[in-house]
């Protein structure tokens, strides 16, 4: 089995010392993604807007994982503020409500003030 690392190019994965994601044999381990755009470093203000941006930025490395949302066996929620959660849940339901991976929902401190949510997924991928 082969350990390969994935950057999305954000100042934070240098900065701080990780991956965005680490493929390990069949797994992908995406590290917990916030609603950044990586490739300007902005961020919108609304939950929602960032749960969507998220979604983006964890779907691309999935891609680049060789692995989709369907593989997804395990996503873990942090949000600040534990009472809005509910305004994402469209999001995630587009994209997880077939998939059910297993979840949890933790309330937390990030990073940044400006952060509303992060999201960390593990997938394994499926031999075709």
């Amino acid at each position: 089995m082969t350990r390969r690392l994935i950057s999305s190019g954000s100042s934070f994965e240098e900065d701080i010392g990780y991956s965005r994601a680490v493929v390990d044999g069949d797994w992908v381990f995406v590290s917990g993604t916030t609603g950044f755009d990586y490739g300007t470093m902005t961020i919108p203000d609304g939950l929602l807007e960032q749960t969507e941006q998220c979604l983006k930025n964890i779907a691309a490395v999935l891609a680049e994982a060789g692995a989709t949302f369907a593989d997804v066996v395990r996503i873990t929620y942090v949000l600040p503020d534990a009472a809005s959660f509910p305004e994402c849940w469209p999001a995630l339901r587009e994209v997880f409500g077939a998939v059910r991976p297993a979840a949890m929902m933790l309330s937390a401190g990030l990073a940044d003030p400006r952060m509303k949510i992060e999201i960390e997924v593990t997938a394994r991928k499926r031999s075709v």
